[in-house]
């Protein structure tokens, strides 16, 4: 019985293969080119010729663009209505982000420690049904919801607390005629959309956390809230800290949820938008978009200070 060798592969195809092959840089760099094109082009290219506007100015006279390199634009931001602008939307911005962390915190901690099989799989379903829905039709169910003749106040009125409802809406700044049109109604349809974004990266971050960790600590006689502050807040820092860069970056740069629920107030979204488009104050709008980027370049700096990253 004789042996016969198989002839080795020929043909244009093979000869690539195995340059592949001897050169797996040449074929990281093919399957990158695109992407990096796509990226560098389109997105970055994009966003840097909307930035290099802000060094422009608008001549107030004519409405022209004066395209002499200046500051004068920034100094804009300077001004009260501007200020206004950008401190309410960072304070938005964070109370989200840390009424979204509370909420979220002990929901992904029992679906990382406790919930199996298809208790998970019930959990997972409920934080990511809401994110195949439409966004628009989300923010607009929450306006007839919040509104004073939406389901939230018939409840509230059926369980005798329509005092304590008043009460809330008469608080000076955050209250008005309704929640659909009080920023405590713009906050709680900002908290209910990207609350998701938050708690999946904590349970994704509780699950790596060992458990014998939390045996020895028990053991060691520490406390419940020993154990938290010590063992599983530490440890569970880097999902935190990813759920808060998509909760506190998305409020920043929302525009339509203002614009739908809410007393008309602008953000920096809003803002953004009405310039570039029905003002066309181009140059101040793209001044407006250079705050979300030097917001979450700080924070992303003092968390990378703090150790934030070392885990990730």
């Amino acid at each position: 019985m004789t042996d016969t060798a198989q002839a080795p592969a020929t043909g244009p195809l093979a000869r690539l293969s195995d340059q592949f092959w001897r050169r797996p840089r040449l074929l990281l760099v093919l399957l990158l080119a695109l992407p990096l094109l796509w990226l560098g082009l389109i997105y970055i290219g994009s966003l840097a010729a909307l930035l290099a506007q802000s060094f422009f100015s608008i001549d107030e006279f004519s409405g022209l663009i004066n395209r002499e390199v200046t500051l004068r634009t920034y100094g804009e931001l300077l001004r009260p209505a501007n200020f206004d602008i950008i401190l309410r939307t960072v304070l938005m911005a964070a109370a989200v982000t840390i009424a979204a962390a509370i909420i979220a915190f002990p929901i992904a901690y029992y679906a990382a420690r406790h919930a199996r099989g298809r208790m998970k799989a019930a959990f997972y379903l409920a934080v990511m049904l809401p994110l195949w829905s439409s966004y628009l039709v989300k923010v607009y169910a929450w306006k007839l919801i919040l509104a004073k003749e939406g389901i939230l106040t018939w409840a509230v009125e059926g369980l005798g607390a329509s005092t304590i409802l008043n009460a809330i809406l008469a608080l000076p700044v955050i209250g008005g005629n309704s929640l659909s049109v009080s920023y405590i109604g713009t906050f709680l349809v900002f908290l209910y959309v990207w609350l998701p974004f938050m708690i999946l990266p904590l349970q994704a971050s509780l699950e790596r956390v060992p458990g014998n960790l939390l045996e020895a600590s028990d053991d060691l006689g520490a406390t419940p809230g020993q154990t938290f502050r010590h063992v599983i807040l530490p440890l569970a820092m880097p999902g935190l800290i990813a759920g808060s860069i998509f909760t506190f970056s998305l409020t920043l740069g929302d525009y339509i949820i203002p614009q739908i629920v809410g007393n008309s107030s602008r953000f920096i979204g809003m803002a953004v938008y009405q310039h570039q488009g029905t003002a066309g104050n181009i140059p101040l709008a793209a001044a407006f978009a250079v705050v979300p980027i030097v917001i979450m370049g700080l924070y992303l700096w003092m968390a990378r200070r703090r150790g934030a990253f070392d885990a990730l």
